[in-house]
């Protein structure tokens, strides 16, 4: 390991680099220009992450968000949350017809491993919306060992050990190397989650200083993985929505933990999100 890569820490994520991109928005504005973000995941057991994620990409502004799931998930989702739209899909097949109406695509949010995930994530792999890899997606992704310029891959410490083949322990070692590494090899935007997330483009690196421990739980994650979408829905960039969700979702993680870390939901930071971006 080479010792400036622990000496020099990277820049810090400040709101102030993101004010521009928060102005009000036009009297006349409708739903169309806000962006159609796609979630794909919720297997069997695991239709609150599909759930978590698409409701945040609606919270941070996404115009319309879709989730593509199993049939059994469909009515929790909805029925929490009416504003979503929930479509049945069985095979890789079944998501052209959703992937032809929307701008991003947000994969891997309670995917699982089996061939149900392994077919989706082949039929996304060939679409050309800007997409966000997270969770098994990742894990998926770790076997095909595929680049593209077009997507933000969004691993903690052990989906990152499992994309360079490594250990956790290489990688907490030295987490700037580790998000280098991953850049070059899958090429996009790789955020390196955990105590102080790293944001890592072919040409800066960024860490995120907000944040505390009771974001340590489940579904943390898929709100994360919502909100970049969410933001790429309304045409920031890679490098502006991973940034900006990044911090956005630290900061309300924050403001959520006010009265405590311990006992800290997902879900609590949603509100948050709300009222930050306004």
């Amino acid at each position: 390991m080479q010792k400036d890569h622990k000496l020099i820490q990277p820049p810090n994520i400040q709101f102030e680099d993101f004010k521009q991109l928060f102005k009000p928005r036009c009297r006349d504005a409708h739903k169309g220009l806000f962006g159609h973000a796609l979630i794909i995941g919720g297997d069997h057991g695991m239709t609150g992450a599909a759930r978590l994620a698409a409701e945040a990409a609606l919270r941070v502004g996404a115009g319309l968000v879709s989730v593509a799931t199993r049939a059994e998930s469909i009515t929790a989702i909805i029925c929490e949350r009416p504003e979503i739209m929930a479509h049945a899909v069985k095979t890789g097949k079944d998501l052209i017809p959703l992937i032809q109406k929307v701008s991003v695509i947000v994969l891997g949010t309670g995917l699982g491993q089996t061939s149900w995930a392994q077919q989706l994530l082949s039929r996304v792999l060939t679409a050309a919306q800007a997409k966000v890899l997270d969770a098994d997606a990742l894990n998926l992704l770790a076997k095909r060992c595929k680049k593209s310029d077009n997507w933000i891959l969004t691993p903690h410490p052990g989906e990152a050990a499992r994309l360079l083949n490594c250990t956790v322990k290489v990688i907490q070692a030295n987490r700037i190397k580790a998000v280098k590494a991953l850049q070059k090899k899958y090429g996009g935007v790789v955020v390196l989650k955990g105590a102080g997330s790293l944001v890592c483009t072919d040409k800066s690196l960024r860490i995120c200083l907000a944040g505390n421990p009771g974001m340590a739980s489940g579904g943390m994650g898929d709100v994360l993985s919502g909100v970049i979408g969410g933001f790429l829905a309304q045409q920031f960039t890679l490098q502006q929505a991973a940034e900006c969700g990044v911090y956005l979702h630290a900061l309300a993680g924050d403001r959520a933990a006010k009265n405590g870390e311990r006992g800290l939901l997902a879900s609590d930071l949603i509100p948050f999100l709300y009222q930050l971006i306004n």
